[in-house]
C-alpha cells in the first residue's frame, strides 16, 4: 500500500494533470498510508525544499533565459546551425545527448537542463537544421517531434550517465537502503555496473535519433528533390 503513490503519479500523468499537483498528492497519500502524521509529511516537504533549493534555481534561471530569448537567442541558434551543411536535427540532438551523458558520468549534472539548454538552444538548433534542409514551412507536428526528442535526450543522458558517478544521489540512496536492510554493498561496484547500461543507452538513443533523420528524409525528401528540380 505504501507504493500507492507510484500509481497516483502514473494515473496523474496519463490524464495529464498538473505534474506538481500530482507529485504533491502522491507524497501526501504515501505518507498517510505509511501512518505518518500530517505535520511530519509537511516537514519532509519543507526539508527537501530547503535542501535542494529548487526555487532558487527557478527564480535565477527563468528571467535570464527569458531575457536571452527576448534579444534573439533562439533566432541566432537557428541561423548558426542553418549554415552548417552537414547538420541535421538528429545529429544536433545526438551531439548534445553525448555531451550530457558524459558530463553526468563525471557528476556534472548541472551542465544542461530543459530550461537552461534544451528550450533556448538545443531545440531551436535542431529545428534550424531541419528548416535548412527541408524548408521553413515545417508542420507543427514535426516541430513538436523534434522538441520532444531534444527534451528526451536531456532526460536520458543525465539519467543513465549520473549513476556511473559514485557520489551522485541515486548511488548514495541505494547504498543507504542496502545498509538499512543489512545488505553488503559497494558504491564503486554499483557505479561500475552502471557503465554497460550507460553505453547501451548511448547506442540505442543514437539509433533512435538516426531514425528521426530518416523519417524526416522519407517525409520531406521527395519535396526537396522536386524543389531542386524546379530550380534547375
Amino acid at each position: 500500500m505504501v507504493l500507492i503513490g507510484v500509481a497516483i503519479v502514473i494515473i496523474g500523468f496519463i490524464v495529464r494533470l498538473n505534474p506538481l499537483l500530482v507529485v504533491t498528492v502522491a507524497g501526501l497519500v504515501t505518507g498517510l498510508v505509511a501512518q505518518q502524521s500530517l505535520f511530519d509529511i509537511i516537514e519532509q516537504f519543507g526539508k527537501a525544499f530547503t535542501t535542494n533549493r529548487y526555487m532558487a534555481i527557478f527564480i535565477a534561471t527563468l528571467p535570464v533565459i527569458g531575457l536571452l530569448e527576448r534579444y534573439g537567442l533562439r533566432e541566432q541558434a537557428e541561423s548558426v546551425v542553418a549554415k552548417i551543411k552537414a547538420a541535421t536535427a538528429g545529429r544536433i540532438i545526438n551531439v548534445y545527448f553525448f555531451i550530457r551523458e558524459v558530463a553526468a558520468v563525471f557528476g556534472l549534472t548541472s551542465i544542461g537542463g530543459h530550461a537552461q539548454m534544451v528550450r533556448p538552444l538545443v531545440a531551436p538548433m535542431a529545428e534550424g537544421a531541419a528548416e535548412a534542409k527541408y524548408g521553413k514551412d515545417l508542420p507543427d507536428d514535426v516541430r513538436q517531434n523534434i522538441r520532444a526528442h531534444s527534451a528526451a535526450a536531456d532526460n536520458i543522458g543525465v539519467f543513465f550517465g549520473e549513476d556511473v558517478f559514485i557520489a551522485i544521489g541515486a548511488i548514495l540512496l541505494m547504498k543507504g537502503f542496502f545498509d538499512q536492510n543489512n545488505i553488503p554493498s559497494d558504491p564503486l561496484q554499483m557505479a561500475m555496473w552502471a557503465i554497460p547500461t550507460a553505453i547501451a543507452a548511448l547506442i540505442v538513443h543514437s539509433i533512435r535519433l538516426n531514425m528521426l533523420d530518416r523519417s524526416l528524409d522519407r517525409r520531406f525528401g521527395n519535396k526537396q528533390n522536386k524543389s531542386a528540380g524546379k530550380g534547375e
